[in-house]
């Protein structure tokens, strides 16, 4: 996609689409939000004026802008209000927290995520991977978002909580599913994003049923652990025993808060990568054949080890061009705080920004044939040159994702462990349709054929 910077409107408003007299340009953008930002971006050029209603927001497309928002400016910018509908999930998670509280917060659980911690994770996620792939056989069908949705999640708890969550899956799974729909529904939907959540409409019971269903799980894992004061070497531990400066802890509500954060994080965008890179492989048979020779060359038929992550280079770019073309999460929004400039507008307190990953990743200012799967561009110092906020699968800045280092470790190994034992080809005639929720899923789920090796 081409973006080029334009000349500005007026003094006052950058260019942007005119959209609809009441609702602004909310009516087209909620039929097809990627196809939205796509074309703003590149008819308007690098700052995009859209109204919603009686909002204001501004779309940036250019790594400048997006760093002053993220890092430079940070400060004057909060989480988007869109996000506040996921509030009742995330509680005052780091996802959704602000000011000194989430930077408190962040220090806390800072040391959960260093290197040699997560490393010592590394095992169990083999493990669960092997434990997968003893139930597939050759000429299955599966539809693979689910199976890789099912696989994190068993992950996630198990470093979480060094607890299997075998029987709770499903109920785990469709109660994330039922929460996911709700946001898209309400943040596309005038009417119902104005509607307060207590209000008893089908939606609102069903979305506040499924939160129930979720605290319930984590509420009696925390109380359990609290009661045993047992150290299980798990995240849940660690937080539990975590104090601050003046010697205080977490109490129950905001070890919820943080633990779901992190459960929801933690699978959701690990199971779309993985998703989204097996239906990248099944449309580029020379990429899979590459990566297979390079499994085959490190491996030798074993399953992987974090020793071997150093040899797995081919390996590790399949997972990041997969991430540039399909960024599990797409978009991220903030409100302005105080009245700012960006690129020569002045932002008034109460705008929005939204700046988006789908964009960046595919602007051919940056890289070359943009719609094509190429892991081979990330070869040699190609990440290094490119600038900070070209390619942002992680978000940046102070609030860069804390488990990022987790989620490329989890991503390569699980990569490394399923495709050397299967291939997973495409079911024909389906409809595999990203859908821009609050992560990037496929719509209608990909079914895969599967390929003893």
């Amino acid at each position: 996609m081409v973006s080029v910077s334009k000349p500005k409107a007026s003094a006052s408003y950058p260019p942007g689409p005119k959209g609809d007299f009441f609702f602004g340009i909310l009516p087209e953008y909620s039929r097809d939000p990627l196809g939205f930002i796509s074309k703003s971006a590149k008819e308007y050029g690098d700052v995009v004026y859209w109204k919603v209603a009686w909002f204001s927001l501004y779309q940036l497309n250019h790594p400048d802008y997006i760093q002053e928002v993220l890092v430079t400016k940070s400060n004057l910018f909060h989480k988007n209000r869109s996000l506040q509908l996921f509030r009742r999930i995330f509680g005052n998670g780091l996802v959704s927290s602000e000011g000194e509280f989430w930077q408190r917060q962040r220090r806390l659980m800072q040391p959960a995520f260093y290197r040699e911690r997560i490393f010592a994770y590394g095992e169990v996620i083999v493990d669960y991977a092997q434990q997968l792939l003893a139930t597939w056989q050759d000429g299955d069908i599966r539809d693979v978002h689910e199976e890789m949705m099912a696989l994190t999640l068993e992950i996630v708890a198990k470093t979480l909580f060094e607890a299997d969550v075998e029987q709770q899956v499903k109920t785990i799974g469709t109660a994330l599913q039922e929460s996911i729909e709700y946001f898209e529904a309400r943040n596309n939907n005038l009417f119902l994003f104005l509607l307060p959540e207590w209000f008893p409409t089908r939606k609102n019971l069903r979305f506040l049923r499924a939160v129930q269903q979720l605290d319930e799980i984590v509420y009696t894992l925390i109380r359990q652990r609290r009661m045993s004061g047992e150290d299980k070497g798990d995240l849940l531990s660690m937080l539990l025993q975590v104090k601050d400066e003046d010697g205080i802890g977490m109490s129950d509500q905001q070890v919820r808060d943080e633990v779901m954060t992190l459960f929801i994080a933690g699978h959701e965008t690990t199971a779309l990568t993985m998703s989204w890179t097996f239906y990248l492989l099944s449309q580029y048979p020379e990429v899979e054949a590459k990566l297979v020779q390079e499994l085959q060359s490190v491996l030798g038929g074993r399953m992987p080890t974090l020793a071997d992550l150093p040899q797995l280079r081919y390996t590790e770019w399949v997972v990041m061009e997969s991430m540039r073309l399909y960024p599990p999460v797409w978009a991220l929004g903030r409100t302005v705080m105080q009245d700012c400039e960006i690129a020569g507008y002045g932002l008034r307190a109460g705008d929005s920004v939204i700046v988006s990953q789908w964009v960046m990743h595919r602007d051919s200012r940056y890289f070359d044939n943009p719609e094509i799967f190429k892991p081979e561009r990330w070869q040699g110092d190609f990440a290094k040159k490119l600038p900070t906020f070209a390619y942002f699968p992680f978000g940046g800045g102070p609030r860069i994702c804390i488990g990022k280092s987790f989620a490329m470790m989890e991503a390569v190994l699980l990569l490394a462990s399923i495709a050397q034992k299967f291939r997973l080809m495409l079911v024909p005639e389906q409809k595999i349709i990203p859908w821009p929720a609050f992560t990037l899923r496929p719509k209608y789920g990909i079914k895969m054929l599967l390929a003893e090796r």
